[in-house]
């Protein structure tokens, strides 16, 4: 049914109306992802930390190769088995508690793994990583999507996922420093200070969240009644704009998009899982440059990731079609894979200009492809799908590193193994611009039968 006020308005009355959304939409932007992107930059940089730690882990305690990528990548077990209630109980419990049990967890566990002695124990420690982490990063899609409509999602989207990325600015160089400065420290390796200096800051910002999160827009203190019921209103409005979402979680899993989407994220998730545990293995393999160094690199391609992720997103709102932004940027990552590989150690210096192309390649696809669900779900089904898609979609995270390392380890290159990379990209890309639904997020959804 049509708002007859809306009807009426004038012309002035809808430039004052959408002024005052933008203000509001400001300021929700301002109070909210600043600290969910922190939130996520710890989750990265705890999760992926053994990529540092592993330069002198991995001798201390006498590691393979195929030791470390398993339990690198055993982390998406855990994360695989509890990603889904994790999320469909936030439905009842809230995005507040949810948030702030799982920041807290995985901080205790990324401090505990200083404590590893063994293969197993190694394995242990970076299940309950992903079990603890769980529900984060898709409770907070679905979580954003109670404060934004579609069409300022993918700008959103992007701020916040280049979190991932800014990860490795802040923790390239507190890895490397730790690494250097710390070893000895209290009778602790370099690599053990790795975990407890980014493991209890994370634990401490997790009791955090229990005063500052809001969890939907009608409980923010922050806002005024009006500025409330105007931001109701807006976000009702864009619901009713896309009225083929499906609601419900059983319509969600009877849909076969829900595993087309999921086939997608798992070969973006290969080539993201790729350049952040390998990062720094890659370049120290291809340079005589000191942990430091190697820090700073890290650092600088993956602020080159943030901006990439940042842009993909401004580029999706302008024109409305996240599809193609998606896939212009898997095809741009997977370009560079195969440069990776094809110069591997024949010219370190394009080798490590093209595994920073493949990084900002693969990172600034997430932004725009978790516009579509987001559009084509909600409710409940929005936060099984989410979880299912990305859930299951981060077994790539558990392949990628595992096989990279056996290949090293069987063959004494990762050569081999960058070019599969390269070749999954492909694969995510022609399934992107063949199998995703047509969407415009700046009018109305055309949903592919």
């Amino acid at each position: 049914m049509t708002d007859t006020s809306t009807q009426s308005a004038t012309p002035a009355g809808s430039s004052d109306r959408q002024e005052r959304l933008d203000a509001i939409y400001r300021k929700i932007t301002w109070r909210i992802l600043p600290f969910i992107m922190a939130l996520w930059i710890l989750a990265w940089m705890d999760r992926s930390n053994i990529s540092f730690a592993k330069l002198e882990m991995q001798v201390d305690l006498g590691f393979s190769a195929a030791v470390y990528g398993l339990g690198a990548g055993i982390f998406y077990i855990g994360y695989l088995i509890f990603e889904v209630p994790s999320n469909l109980y936030m439905q009842k419990i809230g995005a507040r508690k949810t948030i702030a049990r799982i920041v807290i967890g995985w901080g205790l566990v990324c401090a505990l793994t200083s404590l590893v002695q063994s293969p197993w124990q190694f394995y242990l420690v970076r299940f309950f990583l992903g079990a603890f982490e769980a529900g984060f990063y898709p409770g907070i899609i679905v979580y954003l999507t109670l404060w934004f409509p579609a069409r300022r999602r993918a700008k959103i989207f992007g701020v916040f996922m280049s979190a991932s990325a800014l990860s490795g600015v802040v923790g390239g160089p507190l890895a490397a420093f730790l690494l250097t400065h710390f070893d000895g420290a209290l009778g602790l390796s370099g690599w053990q200070w790795i975990f407890i200096g980014e493991g209890l800051p994370t634990a401490i910002a997790g009791l955090f969240v229990l005063v500052y999160l809001t969890d939907h827009p009608h409980q923010a203190r922050w806002l005024s009644d009006s500025d409330k019921q105007l931001l109701i209103a807006d976000l009702a409005t864009d619901l009713e704009a896309h009225p083929d979402q499906k609601d419900s979680l059983r319509d969600a899993l009877r849909d076969r998009r829900l595993w087309i989407f999921t086939a997608i994220y798992f070969c973006t998730i290969i080539g993201n899982a790729t350049v952040a545990f390998w990062g720094p293995t890659v370049i120290s393999t291809l340079t005589s440059f000191s942990i430091t160094t190697i820090g700073w690199i890290i650092s600088a391609i993956s602020l080159c990731g943030a901006a990439g992720m940042v842009l993909n997103g401004v580029w999706s709102d302008r024109n409305g079609d996240p599809r193609k932004c998606t896939t212009a940027a898997l095809a741009f990552g997977a370009a560079a894979f195969f440069v990776l590989a094809f110069v591997w150690t024949s010219s370190p210096i394009v080798s490590v200009i093209a595994f920073g192309c493949a990084l900002v390649g693969a990172y600034s696809a997430l932004p725009t492809f978790w516009q579509i669900p987001n559009i084509v779900y909600t409710g409940t089904a929005a936060a099984g799908a989410v979880a299912i898609v990305n859930s299951f979609g981060n077994l790539g995270g558990f392949i990628a590193p595992y096989a990279l390392g056996l290949t090293e380890t069987k063959t004494g290159t990762v050569t081999w193994g960058i070019m599969g990379v390269g070749a999954v990209m492909v694969v995510a890309a022609l399934l992107v611009i063949s199998r995703l639904p047509k969407v415009n997020t700046k009018k109305t959804v055309e949903v592919l039968s």
